[in-house]
């Protein structure tokens, strides 16, 4: 399951801005969340297939465990992806997310960027299973459709005039939920709680990137007059979607994926 944890630390609940005419500012300022996010996806994807290609091979005299279709590990892949180790990949960004969710407020401009691109590919290296389990090309299909799925619905929660704030508390507890049910799946190892915990995921991020788009937007009007709240906030704003984004794909991926 997908990293289930952002919401243990929420940057910020904004109050809900006066209706107005978006501005300039506004749009310049959702611009750079989009486009932070866009980044950390793209370095996210570079870091998971680069990892995963270093770790496996189609050279018979470099390999010591076959995978499938003349795709095999390496002596360092089979340490990574056949040990432990794998774990502490797969769960390292939930740390990574409690740590910033702690220290953001306290950390400068410069360092809060760096958390974020830090993650983004801590992320990737975690990510990179997913290349064990399902085809490129099921892979490929599926991102585009969490893309397209999640530009309607950022751009709803973006022009929508409802007040979705009241949607807050309803998906923090999905999203605590599908952390306890993750866990505890772990040991039980049940597919048809996979599959449930998968549907709802994808549901619950699916609302989340709405409400986040909102608060997001609406967070613009508390901290217009700090440029260093602005700077701050596209970035926490920007790993927000970034999570919800994953969060879709990962869902999407497990209902709809083909496996190897």
């Amino acid at each position: 399951m997908a990293e289930l944890d952002k919401r243990y630390g929420r940057f910020g609940v904004a109050t809900r801005a006066e209706p107005g005419v978006m501005d300039e500012g506004l749009r310049s300022y959702m611009l750079g969340v989009y486009n932070y996010m866009a980044a950390g996806i793209v370095l996210t994807g570079i870091v998971a297939f680069l990892m995963f290609s270093m770790l496996t091979t189609t050279d018979p005299t470099l390999a010591v465990a076959k995978l499938r279709n003349g795709v095999m590990l390496t002596e360092m892949g089979r340490s990574v992806y056949g040990s432990p180790l794998m774990w502490v990949i797969v769960l390292a960004p939930l740390a990574f997310v409690f740590f910033l969710s702690f220290r953001v407020y306290s950390m400068s401009v410069g360092a809060t960027q760096i958390a974020f691109w830090a993650f983004a590919a801590v992320m990737g290296a975690s990510l990179s299973t997913i290349f064990l389990r399902y085809t490129g090309q099921s892979i490929t299909q599926i991102f585009f459709v969490t893309a397209a799925m999640f530009a309607a619905l950022s751009l709803y929660g973006y022009t929508t005039k409802k007040d979705l704030s009241g949607w807050g508390t309803f998906l923090f507890m999905g999203v605590v939920g599908l952390i306890l049910a993750s866990l505890v799946n772990i040991w039980l190892q049940s597919p048809s709680l996979y599959f449930a915990l998968s549907a709802i995921c994808v549901l619950v991020f699916a609302g989340l990137t709405a409400y986040d788009t909102q608060q997001i937007k609406d967070n613009y009007y508390q901290i217009a007059d700090d440029s260093t709240m602005l700077a701050k906030g596209a970035v926490m704003g920007a790993l927000n979607l970034y999570l919800d984004f994953i969060n879709m794909f990962q869902g999407l991926l497990a209902l709809f994926g083909s496996r190897e």
